[in-house]
């Protein structure tokens, strides 16, 4: 499950990438404003202030979550996406307090370069049912034309 920020436009660019990508289909997003997201920052308070890409990872056996976030959650995600995307595992061998010092800053910039929403992006009906709350979103016609091939509220 990758928890993601809703308003913005690299995120859920991002997020159509993995869609593409994702051979085996079972990767699940929601919107970290959604329900589903605020419920898991509820039951792990170290995300108290993270407003970009959480995983959210059940443990093989115990059933129990776990959350990765910033760095680390990009490369897990180019792990699971395989293929050439794992050439990105290279920046693993870099210091975590590094890639997370990059990743901080890019995100702190990312709502100017890339655009923020004023709400989140309803998914494309192809893809609905891969994402949690999804329902429960608006779109604002303006938002139309993102990736995310939004449609108007009509259907």
């Amino acid at each position: 499950m990758l928890l993601y920020d809703g308003l913005c436009g690299f995120c859920n660019t991002t997020v159509q990438v993995i869609l593409r990508h994702d051979r085996r289909g079972l990767m699940r997003f929601a919107a970290l404003q959604s329900g589903y997201g605020e419920a898991v920052k509820a039951r792990h308070p170290e995300l108290r202030g993270v407003d970009s890409m959480v995983l959210v990872e059940r443990v093989s056996g115990t059933g129990e979550e776990r959350v990765v976030i910033r760095s680390n959650a990009a490369l897990r995600i180019a792990a699971y996406l395989g293929g050439w995307w794992r050439l990105l595992l290279v920046f693993g061998l870099m210091p975590r307090a590094v890639r997370d010092c990059s990743y901080d800053a890019f995100a702190r910039y990312r709502y100017r370069l890339f655009g923020k929403y004023d709400r989140c992006a309803v998914p494309a009906a192809g893809v609905r049912s891969r994402f949690l709350d999804s329902g429960g979103f608006a779109v604002r016609s303006s938002c139309r034309g993102t990736p995310f091939g939004i449609y108007d509220g009509a259907s």
